[in-house]
């Protein structure tokens, strides 16, 4: 279950931002892509040992990911990399997503992206071809919070893979802060993406 952590602001940041153009902070402050981004590269976080998230401008901790989730992942990296056009597809494992206009860099367990270099700055929502979520314990935050965020941000297309159902929720055309084509796959069906690709995501396999 994705849920906020509260962090004493004042103590991570008295020591190690002054004279940079921080202030100290009050738990709860709503933060930026940017400030949050600022935050990260000066290792405010990284006493935590942990992995968060900014969504709409909070920070949110992710319960760390059990062998079956690791599982599912290792099999979609696998499918996607086979899959995915290399000249013009790139794949991501479980990271940054910036999405500035609404205070969030989520952190998809796999991303199909424009190919190109992304040294400079994370991959945009206009880059993402394809986001998947692989749900356990998050499913109801995956299938509300995240669809709806990925959905305002005009993220194509949104898998989740749910585990504990044995199916992928599907979602395409995002319009006015929604998905409008919402479908589920099951085993014994094939699932392509929007973007063209050399093989069908085959369910029943992807299940065992």
């Amino acid at each position: 279950m994705v849920q906020s952590i509260h962090l004493n602001y004042t103590d991570v940041l008295s020591n190690r931002f002054v004279g940079q153009g921080f202030q100290p902070m009050s738990t709860g402050l709503h933060l930026t892509v940017e400030e949050y981004g600022r935050m990260v590269e000066r290792g405010a976080f990284d006493h935590l040992n942990r992995k968060i998230e900014l969504i709409r401008g909070e920070i949110r901790e992710t319960n760390p990911a059990g062998p079956a989730h690791d599982d599912y992942i290792i099999y979609l990296t696998d499918w996607s990399a086979h899959s995915a056009p290399r000249d013009q597809i790139r794949v991501t494992v479980q990271t940054g997503l910036t999405i500035s206009k609404l205070d969030s860099r989520p952190e998809p367990d796999l991303l199909w992206i424009r190919a190109g270099r992304y040294r400079d700055q994370h991959p945009a929502a206009a880059d993402v071809k394809l986001a998947i979520e692989v749900s356990d314990s998050t499913l109801k935050s995956d299938l509300i919070e995240k669809a709806a965020l990925y959905a305002e941000a005009k993220i194509v297309e949104y898998w989740i893979v749910d585990v504990q159902g044995r199916c992928v929720h599907v979602f395409r055309e995002p319009k006015n802060g929604e998905y409008t084509d919402r479908t589920v796959a099951k085993p014994g069906e094939q699932l392509l993406p929007l973007q063209p690709c050399a093989t069908a995501l085959d369910i029943q396999d992807l299940f065992g």
